[in-house]
């Protein structure tokens, strides 16, 4: 028998944990290198497999500004952009002997060029663009509500904060309200991200969470970068400070720590601790 053609190349695999300093308190995410030549149905083949909320996958730029190409899957689908996967597959690409061109690092993923930066050894990225915002019709608003299992009035603000996942942002009164949702996902639309402040000299300024309603039952992702992006360019500067730091994932019973910062010239960034839990190979 022909083992080439029945072996699989073995490729470097791993696993990274995403907006936490602390062992196993973050967003994890499995990253596969070298995988230029895997067609789309086997990425999605293992994505699934391996069950995490996204699973990337790092490929030579096409773009000649970029440093790399990524590719981001569910479970279920491919996404043009996502925030956790975009910090853990730089410190993937980082910690295997990637060297920047420029002076940060440059992604190349479904939204276009996605510029990365390192600060005190934290990875944080520009925000991109918002694809939709403003107002959400008062039929969304109803149908949020009751897959929250709350009163309309409870509702301080919401409105369209997609920048590729498809994001509809929820501002609730404090932090305790976003802690004490027992929400009814499949009575959820879409994916719906619900922030709440906590009171002035808490560590964190807000508390976020994420519900992912549109893939099979639903679920609630543990800490979501893109989520976090699309609150910032919403409320930073006005309902929030300007450079603030949320929480995510408590009720998950995770420690996520996200740092949003606003720069001189508008661009906001969004960062977080990343550590590598799993390093190995992968036969695909």
């Amino acid at each position: 028998m022909d083992l080439a053609t029945t072996v699989p190349p073995t490729r470097d695999f791993r696993q990274v944990d995403v907006f936490t300093a602390e062992p196993l308190l973050g967003n994890p995410l499995a990253v596969v290198h070298d995988a230029d030549g895997m067609s789309e149905e086997e990425m999605q083949r293992f994505a699934r497999w391996t069950n995490l909320s996204e699973t990337t996958f790092l490929l030579a730029p096409t773009d000649p500004a970029a440093d790399y190409r990524v590719r981001i899957f569910t479970t279920e689908e491919e996404l043009p952009f996502a925030g956790h996967p975009t910090l853990g597959s730089a410190h993937a690409w980082l910690e295997a002997g990637g060297a920047p061109a420029g002076e940060g690092v440059v992604q190349e993923c479904g939204v276009g060029l996605v510029r990365l930066r390192r600060d005190d050894d934290r990875l944080a990225f520009a925000a991109p663009d918002l694809i939709r915002a403003g107002p959400v019709d008062d039929e969304l608003a109803a149908r949020i509500a009751t897959g929250l299992r709350i009163d309309r009035s409870a509702i301080v603000d919401l409105a369209w904060a997609d920048n590729g996942p498809g994001w509809v942002a929820v501002r609730l009164a404090s932090a305790d309200a976003v802690l004490a949702l027992r929400p009814s996902l499949p009575d959820l639309p879409g994916k719906v991200g619900v922030v709440g402040p906590y009171p002035d000299g808490a560590e964190c300024a807000v508390e976020v969470r994420a519900f992912v309603t549109d893939e099979a039952a639903g679920t609630e992702d543990p800490v979501t970068g893109s989520l976090n992006a699309s609150l910032a360019q919403w409320l930073a500067g006005g309902v929030l400070p300007a450079s603030y730091v949320a929480a995510q994932g408590t009720v998950l019973g995770r420690r996520g720590r996200v740092h949003v910062d606003t720069a001189a010239n508008g661009t906001i960034w969004v960062g977080g601790d990343t550590r590598t839990t799993i390093r190995g190979t992968v036969a695909l």
